[in-house]
């Protein structure tokens, strides 16, 4: 078997003439890239099924499963997002911040590509195809190590995006992924300094701790997402329930849904019973703090400590009543994630403490979580949400996979 190492120099060397492949061409490979899906769905599909059939057999949840599946919907979807990409500009090459020294020269900042971009991600089947996509775009080759549950997935996928490189006379060593899926072989990945110019983790809390931790690659951190919807006295009671209930129910499986419902003390009696109501419709499991189970009785399960800063990715939801808006920082500040935050409320001044006042990538007024999302930001598609600050915050897309040199143009000068 082909070592990570042995991947790693292959994506190294092909690189190296890749990173200044016109625009036109990149935009003809992504969409090669688009029709190979599309054409080969069947066959995709048959070996999504069979990782969806050892994941029923190994008690993966629902939510999991969701995860895993790939319908004709979802390939639909990554040819949709690729042909986003496609029509977004490239960043590679593009100069800004031009400066003229006294002396004469002309300095620019110019946009390059990163080198080799490493992941490492878990469940999600997509995510081979928005990596390389994004990747592709923005000059990287990238060497990709995707979780067992979607071994089968990620192979088929891996082979039609080779496939459409050597279309298009290109090196399929662009896109290498990692079949060996036991832990070694993501802990070969952080070592690989001087082949890997970043890893990006993209899963639960485990890996992205292990990853931060152990890295000596630099890395963006990514993924956990314990997102709030905070209710406000001053909300309307049906939006609060629709927002609450899309951001829980549309998809739980997924770092921008919500997994701690906050609520203001004055409507709690009117508006727990709401949207019970709505999350019964999905058989939302709540666990809530006294206050709560006082209003909605013995079905809440009661809250722990660990139930407030818990990524349930499943059809849980924390429920807490506070006293308003700054309480509800006051929480949010203690156990957020960084990820995406939402305040629900009719209240001008409410909702700019709140923005003010809570520190994460996304925060929302009156608007569902679910929307952090780096298509839904324009981007086409996203490599990962970034909840740390360095070198970028939330929804990465086609720029944050680049960086700058300088180009510094003279007639003879010295200093």
């Amino acid at each position: 078997m082909t070592t990570v190492r042995e991947l790693a120099q292959r994506c190294k060397k092909a690189s190296a003439a890749f990173g200044n492949l016109r625009s036109g061409d990149k935009n003809k490979l992504l969409e090669a890239l688009a029709l190979v899906l599309l054409e080969k769905r069947g066959f995709i599909k048959t070996e999504n099924q069979k990782d969806i059939l050892l994941a029923k057999e190994n008690g993966l949840t629902d939510a999991m499963i969701d995860r895993l599946r790939l319908t004709d919907a979802r390939i639909d979807g990554m040819a949709g997002g690729i042909r986003k990409v496609i029509a977004l500009p490239d960043p590679v090459g593009g100069q800004d911040g031009a400066y003229r020294h006294p002396e004469g020269m002309l300095i620019a900042r110019q946009r390059v590509p990163l080198g080799v971009v490493g992941m490492i991600y878990e469940s999600r089947p997509n995510v081979t195809v928005d990596s390389a996509t994004l990747c592709l775009k923005s000059g990287n080759a990238c060497l990709l190590r995707g979780g067992k549950e979607a071994i089968h997935s990620n192979i088929a996928l891996s082979e039609l995006i080779r496939k459409a490189l050597k279309h298009c006379d290109l090196s399929e060593d662009l896109v290498c992924l990692v079949t060996d899926t036991n832990r070694q072989s993501a802990v070969d990945m952080m070592g690989l300094t001087g082949l890997l110019d970043v890893l990006i983790p993209r899963g639960g809390a485990g890996l992205i701790n292990a990853v931060v931790e152990n890295s000596r690659v630099p890395v963006i951190e990514t993924g956990v997402g314990n997102c709030h919807v905070y209710v406000d006295n001053q909300a309307d009671l049906r939006m609060a329930t629709d927002i609450t209930v899309n951001a829980k129910c549309s998809r739980p499986s997924v770092c921008n849904a919500a997994e701690t419902l906050l609520v203001g003390s004055d409507i709690a009696l009117k508006f727990l019973p709401l949207v019970q109501k709505g999350l019964e419709a999905y058989n939302v499991r709540l666990h809530g703090c006294p206050e709560t189970i006082s209003i909605l009785g013995d079905s809440v399960i009661p809250a722990t400590e660990d139930d407030w800063g818990k990524e349930y990715l499943d059809y849980d939801l924390a429920v807490r009543v506070v006293s308003g808006v700054d309480e509800a920082i006051e929480h949010i500040g203690k156990y957020t994630s960084g990820h995406s935050e939402c305040i629900v409320t009719e209240s001008y001044k409410n909702a700019r403490t709140f923005c003010e006042g809570i520190d994460a990538a996304a925060v929302y007024v009156n608007a569902s979580t679910r929307y952090s999302d780096g298509e839904e930001f324009g981007m086409g598609a996203e490599i990962g949400i970034s909840t740390q600050k360095l070198h970028v915050r939330g929804p990465m897309g086609l720029e944050h996979l680049t960086t700058v040199k300088y180009i510094i143009q003279g007639n003879g000068e010295i200093r």
